[in-house]
């Protein structure tokens, strides 16, 4: 005996799901147009000056002051000068016997103090020449400017009139000057040495005939 016919397989049963998408549905692959840069930034700054607006090119000490002074010196004393930079202006004193007028002229103008003395020995020229760098302490433009008063005194008789009654803080300066070149400052109050002793006698050590004198060495030639 056997059963009735029975089916051999289940009924059509589908062997794969219902047509379901392999896919998400149509995702963008990038996100929706995002600019690549920023919106028109400009590259530099707009428009900024290079200099600063009208500058004067020098300072208003020398235009103010320089120029007018050489002018003024000039016509009083006829001593002729000229401007080395905008803070320096060199004015040539031919005649030493002018140095105490045009320092007084000067001291009139604000100029208050000598800030040092150059002396330089010419021995080519049989001179010295004698620089006075001159300035303000009490006018704050002045002080921003430079003069130097050159004059010369002959080998024969180096000597010129003291200027410590105009500006006293040549007081050292002159003593220095005279102890290292022997150029006497007449009227000056002390005029005493400050190294060499007081019978110092010989070449002044600035001169360009001062020689220094070789001393021996000992070489230990075992060390």
């Amino acid at each position: 005996m056997t059963q009735p016919n029975q089916p051999t397989t289940q009924p059509n049963q589908p062997t794969t799901q219902p047509n379901q998408p392999t896919t998400q549905p149509n995702q963008p692959t990038t996100q929706p147009n995002q600019p690549t840069t920023q919106p028109n930034q400009p590259t530099t700054q707009p428009n900024q000056p290079t200099t600063q607006p009208n500058q004067p090119t020098t300072q208003p000490t020398k235009s103010r002051f320089g120029d007018k002074l050489l002018q003024e010196l000039k016509n009083t004393f006829g001593i002729e000068g000229k401007a080395e930079s905008d803070r320096r202006i060199m004015i040539e004193i031919p005649d030493p016997a002018q140095i105490r007028k045009v320092a007084e002229f000067l001291r009139e103008k604000g100029i208050d103090h000598v800030k040092s003395i150059t002396g330089i020995d010419y021995p080519d020229q049989k001179k010295f020449s004698i620089v006075y760098h001159v300035s303000s302490y009490g006018d704050f433009e002045l002080a921003k400017l430079i003069l130097s008063l050159r004059t010369y005194v002959p080998y024969e008789r180096p000597e010129i009139e003291t200027l410590y009654e105009i500006w006293p803080s040549v007081w050292t300066f002159e003593r220095e000057t005279y102890e290292m070149l022997g150029i006497t400052f007449k009227g000056h109050p002390d005029l005493r040495r400050m190294f060499l002793p007081e019978d110092f006698e010989g070449v002044y050590p600035l001169r360009k005939s001062f020689k220094v004198k070789q001393e021996a060495l000992f070489i230990d030639k075992q060390a």
